[in-house]
């Protein structure tokens, strides 16, 4: 890993306003670019906005393919990468929750959602695959609200070389403050244990399906300790620098680094036995 700005959005989208949720990613896009930003990272569904209400039409006002064309032009002109939110349509059924990584010089990867939340799983597919993208600065992952919730596609992703793990989130319910004591229930352990850094970002203010989404980010640094977090009434971005050194210096100490430890030919039983009533 080399050094490494990045940039978390907190972004107000709306369900199939495409034209208008790109022009506002556009705009953060520009303003993180000139700060220095390498990576830009959008909530979860931040161009065709969150929906459980036939998400397969919610290419209103642009389609898909268009969409991906001005995101790829986005990170080329402003030499970023680009983690933005969407509705992936499916040839074979019900649509993808993803997200895709656009970079400088072209597209980097998709993810797709694999763990879905009781109700997104009536109207959603889950995607099937845990990668980590490599790039020139950094290998990371991707993991899409609900998915946090599940230590084990961090320790997946940590096994497969991620130095940072970025987390989009649109998730409801509750103001700021208690929307970040929720994440720090959960989201350090995934920076503590893996030995990685991690970044949070959620969707900003209401939508017209009645929820509501506070504007919450954070960056969590190798060793489970709050870099910064960012609460807002409304849009904002939080802008945190990951330094390579400190991720050198948690990954050389022998106290502090645990992947190296594991001993898997003990934990087979977390893929066969259920949970516990």
């Amino acid at each position: 890993m080399k050094d490494l700005k990045v940039c978390a959005v907190c972004m107000r989208s709306e369900r199939g306003k495409i034209r208008e949720n790109l022009e506002k990613t556009s705009f953060y896009v520009s303003k993180a670019a000139e700060a220095g930003a390498g990576v830009v990272c959008f909530p979860e569904l931040s161009i065709t906005g969150y929906t459980l209400r036939a998400p397969e039409y919610v290419y209103e006002d642009l389609g898909q393919g268009a969409v991906m064309d001005k995101l790829d032009r986005m990170a080329r002109e402003h030499g970023v990468v680009i983690l933005a939110g969407f509705v992936e349509r499916s040839p074979k059924g019900k649509p993808f929750i993803s997200q895709v990584a656009a970079g400088p010089r072209g597209l980097i990867g998709v993810h797709r959602k694999t763990h879905l939340s009781p109700p997104e799983s009536a109207v959603y597919e889950a995607g099937q695959d845990v990668e980590v993208f490599p790039w020139e600065h950094a290998v990371f992952g991707i993991q899409l609200c609900y998915e946090t919730h599940f230590p084990e596609i961090s320790t997946v992703m940590a096994l497969k070389g991620a130095d940072v793990i970025f987390l989009p989130h649109a998730s409801p319910r509750g103001g700021a403050d208690e929307k970040i004591q929720s994440w720090l229930r959960h989201i350090p352990s995934r920076a503590f244990d893996n030995g990685l850094f991690v970044v949070a970002c959620n969707q900003a203010g209401a939508n017209r399906e009645g929820l509501s989404f506070p504007a919450v980010a954070m960056a969590i640094g190798p060793d489970g300790r709050i870099i910064e977090i960012y609460t807002s009434e409304g849009e904002g971005l939080l802008l945190v620098d990951l330094k390579a050194g400190f991720l050198d210096e948690i990954r050389k100490h022998r106290m502090k680094y645990f992947l190296p430890h594991r001993r898997p030919e003990l934990y087979g039983e977390i893929s066969s036995l259920p949970p516990s009533q």
